[in-house]
């Protein structure tokens, strides 16, 4: 049974009203006393029903999502998760529209943004590339009031409303702590494999892997970061060259996708030495290279989370009440092949069968 706005009362020793000021932003509520009561919600994992709000409102949310194109599968994936939702738009009253633009390509990206402003939506979702031009763009649509969540990549720096996406310099460095352990007694320097370093998460999660390799496992050298811009054709390529050119290599760290060429490059290897793969996101194809020992560890961030997180986000900006922190916080999952979930389980679990 889901906690009720009782059950915050009671955990927090305030009355309904209280509760329903600190929900609501209202004002006459003690700082001490709104901390109680947001510590509660935390603490008992309450989950506001904005939809049944929003019905008794007869209110719909026009909506925008850009995502970046391309055969990205942890892209792809989160494109499937707003595509459900878009099938929930009767029930959750969004209008919700997706936008795809060329990956990493700013122009393209600032004009989608430009384009979304001029339809007033009531918000928009972005898969941000970390550019002045891009802060520009979501300024200008903060400017008009419109609410914005960056998705993936965060924006510091612009006005964005929120990040759905979990803490990448956490994430790097909880890889440099498993490479480091992974690795053991074996010498030899660690490769890291990016899609950008135009896109923030890639240089936050590079920003933790450094830190945490200089201060605890310095005996491996950081070779120069290999840029596959998300192309499997070309990570295959590029990683090839590296593990040949440098055989004594003993871990690739990737930090971004084009995972499906760095297996296929790992799978040429024929009486090579072992090499520690650690990995991001849980897609089919890092599932499989799990199962095959190819990959040793992949950290994942649940993408369905991150659409649900964004769209209850934008329409509780849109409302001007509340953002409950410990909802909308995006877990970082780290999975061996003797924790593999069913498939079913997986960033495509069904929205009514998770508890966020």
């Amino acid at each position: 049974m889901r906690p009720t706005v009782h059950d915050i009362a009671a955990a927090a020793g305030v009355s309904l009203a209280t509760v329903d000021r600190v929900l609501n932003q209202r004002a006459g509520v003690r700082t001490v006393t709104r901390e109680k009561v947001e510590q509660a919600i935390e603490r008992i994992g309450y989950v506001r029903d904005v939809a049944a709000a929003n019905l008794a409102k007869s209110r719909v949310y026009p909506l925008v999502f850009i995502l970046p194109s391309g055969d990205n599968s942890f892209m792809r994936g989160l494109e499937e998760q707003v595509r459900a939702a878009i099938g929930r738009s009767a029930v959750e009253r969004t209008d919700i529209t997706v936008v795809t633009v060329p990956a990493f390509n700013v122009e393209a990206l600032v004009a989608a943004l430009d384009e979304a402003r001029a339809g007033s939506p009531a918000g928009v979702a972005v898969v941000a590339i970390d550019s002045p031009d891009v802060i520009a763009a979501v300024d200008r649509l903060r400017a008009d009031r419109i609410p914005v969540v960056t998705l993936v990549s965060d924006l510091a720096g612009s006005k964005r409303d929120h990040f759905a996406g979990v803490d990448n310099i956490a994430a790097g460095r909880t890889a440099a702590s498993l490479m480091g352990r992974f690795l053991g007694g074996r010498s030899g320097p660690v490769a890291v494999l990016a899609g950008s370093m135009l896109v923030r998460d890639h240089r936050e999660r590079l920003d933790g892997f450094r830190t945490v390799m200089a201060e605890h496992f310095s005996g491996h050298a950081l070779l120069p970061v290999i840029e596959g811009q998300d192309d499997p054709a070309l990570v295959e390529r590029l990683v090839g060259q590296a593990l040949a050119a440098s055989p004594e290599i003993a871990g690739i760290y990737s930090l971004g996708a084009g995972n499906r060429g760095l297996i296929a490059a790992l799978k040429r290897r024929v009486n090579a030495a072992p090499v520690c793969v650690i990995a991001h996101e849980l897609t089919q194809h890092t599932r499989a290279a799990l199962n095959d020992g190819l990959i040793d560890v992949v950290l994942n961030q649940d993408a369905g989370h991150e659409v649900r997180s964004a769209i209850r986000v934008l329409k509780a900006k849109a409302d001007g009440v509340a953002v409950i922190g410990a909802q909308e916080r995006i877990r970082l999952d780290i999975f061996l092949k003797d924790n593999l979930p069913f498939e079913q389980d997986s960033n495509q679990m069904p929205a009514e069968g998770r508890q966020d």
